[in-house]
């Protein structure tokens, strides 16, 4: 028996488009003699729907979608996920058609509601399992969380499965991939049955599904593995009682996998919401540089305008390696200088400043500026701004409210200042893109003279810790000190972290690659006092 695996990338809300997907996919696997056709988790509406599922008219349209499904595929056994309503309730479920019958529906048994998952907000769980028969084979379904816990797995088994397939929605973060393998394994160990996994590929928002599906024979070893960041169709041949080993994708490097993640995360929010392009301003420094080469990477050079924005402050080395990358890319470029708008707002505030000192007031009026002229040639032409700050200035408040902050989709949000080297010499690897002067040349906002960011922050290398042990790792400030890190240090890091959460609010959406981004899983209040 030759099972697919349809590691699709459906649009949320996009009912007819999704289900025209999953047709072509059907065909496809058809034509290529497979038996079952394995779809992520809840593929008819894309994940996560959200609030999507509160809308009586959506459901509706679904219950018609899996009509049509079932008045005309033929030829192989879909197995779909989908939302399902009884009474009131509304399920994660997947239901199992084959030839114009609807062999069963299974409801999700485990609802996750942690982290980026708010599915006690829509789901009722389900209880029991469900297990159908193809060829003589007993066929269990899980789906997703389902197979992070023993009792689901356990409960196909002792209803007669002999394989377990499963449908996800298992977003990115770094790592995910082997922690994923190792859970399956778990559950092919317990219960002596074989795992085929099916994963949805694509980003959504500030969500990234890599697919990287897999399958797990009865001896634990990958029978299938597909890359990452392909919408594609995987086989898997079910035979004598195990599955063979077939094509295993080779794991990527972490810089590979996350720039893949930023590029998939790009390409789709752009895509799926129909922007004509993208703008982003470029300073010359390796936050812009690597925002540029990301959003090229995604879209193509024509589809980006680079608009650089010099001051008196800006090194001609910034300007002329702008103008290099620029030379390598091919994309569109302008240059805006903003020195003479500085001057002219700056007289028209004189009155207002009189009697005070020059500040970072005078500092934030330049990227405000550069904000302004970026928002205004989004207008003008429909396209996206892309920011460039990283999750380091995020944690810090190194970043200002309606200047560099002002823009759609965050590129870097939840990329660390040193894991922002790291990409920029992994792409260079690949092929130079990034001049290597804006890799090695100290950090600058270039707001004003000789500024570096070291001048008031930590080395970033211990900046990045900090906020990895108190952010992910959700480590008290105490905790962080006795693992060596200077009690200043440590105290300056977290109190920029806490009083910057209303900035932090107001950022764009971005790109979540790490356990705990500053989005769905970062719920922090604004107004709050504990200071551990």
């Amino acid at each position: 028996m030759k099972i697919a695996l349809a590691q699709i990338n459906p649009i949320v809300g996009d009912l007819d488009g999704n289900t025209e997907l999953i047709f072509a996919a059907a065909r496809e696997a058809a034509a290529n003699g497979a038996e079952i056709l394995l779809t992520p988790e809840l593929a008819l509406t894309g994940y996560p729907p959200e609030d999507l599922l509160l809308r009586p008219a959506f459901l509706q349209q679904c219950r018609e979608k899996i009509g049509r499904f079932i008045d005309e595929l033929d030829g192989i056994t879909l197995v779909l996920g989908y939302p399902s309503m009884s009474g009131d309730e509304i399920f994660n479920s997947a239901c199992v058609i084959r030839d114009g019958n609807f062999l069963g529906r299974y409801d999700k048994l485990l609802l996750p509601n942690n982290a980026v998952f708010d599915e006690v907000r829509y789901f009722t769980p389900g209880i029991v399992p469900l297990v159908f028969e193809q060829n003589g084979v007993n066929i269990g379904i899980a789906i997703c969380e389902d197979l992070w816990d023993t009792e689901p797995a356990a409960a196909a088994r002792d209803e007669g499965a002999d394989v377990l397939l499963v449908l996800n929605a298992s977003p990115y973060h770094q790592a995910k991939q082997s922690t994923r393998r190792e859970v399956a394994r778990q559950r092919v160990d317990e219960n002596n049955m074989p795992v085929v996994y099916c994963n949805l590929m694509g980003g959504q928002d500030e969500l990234i599904f890599d697919g990287h599906s897999f399958a797990i024979n009865r001896a634990g070893a990958l029978a299938l593995q597909l890359p990452a960041y392909q919408a594609m169709i995987g086989y898997v041949d079910y035979v004598d009682g195990d599955l063979q080993i077939g094509n295993v994708a080779a794991d990527e490097s972490i810089e590979a996998s996350v720039y893949g993640a930023l590029v998939q995360g790009v390409k789709d929010y752009i895509g799926k919401n129909r922007f004509p392009g993208i703008l982003l301003g470029l300073s010359g420094g390796i936050d812009s540089a690597l925002t540029l080469a990301i959003a090229v990477d995604a879209l193509g050079a024509e589809n980006v305008h680079a608009v650089m924005m010099p001051s008196r402050y800006t090194a001609d080395i910034s300007v002329n390696d702008s103008r290099e990358m620029i030379d390598i890319l091919g994309c569109q470029y302008s240059e805006i200088e903003i020195w003479s708008m500085y001057e002219s707002m700056m007289a028209g505030l004189a009155p207002e400043f009189e009697g005070r000192d020059m500040d970072t007031t005078e500092e934030n009026l330049q990227s405000r500026i550069r904000g302004m002229l970026l928002m205004a040639l989004s207008n003008k032409t429909g396209k996206l701004v892309l920011t460039t700050g990283n999750k380091s200035e995020m944690t810090t408040g190194y970043a200002t409210l309606y200047g560099d902050m002002a823009g759609g989709f965050a590129v870097l949000k939840d990329i660390a200042k040193t894991l922002v080297y790291r990409l920029s010499n992994w792409r260079n690897e690949q092929g130079v893109v990034i001049p290597e002067r804006i890799i090695t040349r100290p950090p600058s906002a270039e707001l004003r003279p000789d500024q570096k960011d070291q001048d008031s922050l930590p080395e970033y290398e211990v900046l990045d810790a900090i906020l990895a042990a108190y952010v992910e790792d959700n480590l008290s400030i105490a905790d962080i000190i006795k693992l060596g890190y200077a009690e200043a240090d440590v105290n300056k890091v977290v109190r920029l972290l806490k009083i910057n959460e209303y900035k932090r609010r107001q950022a764009p959406v971005g790109p979540r690659i790490t356990q705990r981004s500053f989005g769905k899983d970062w719920r922090m209040p604004i107004t709050q006092r504990f200071t551990r």
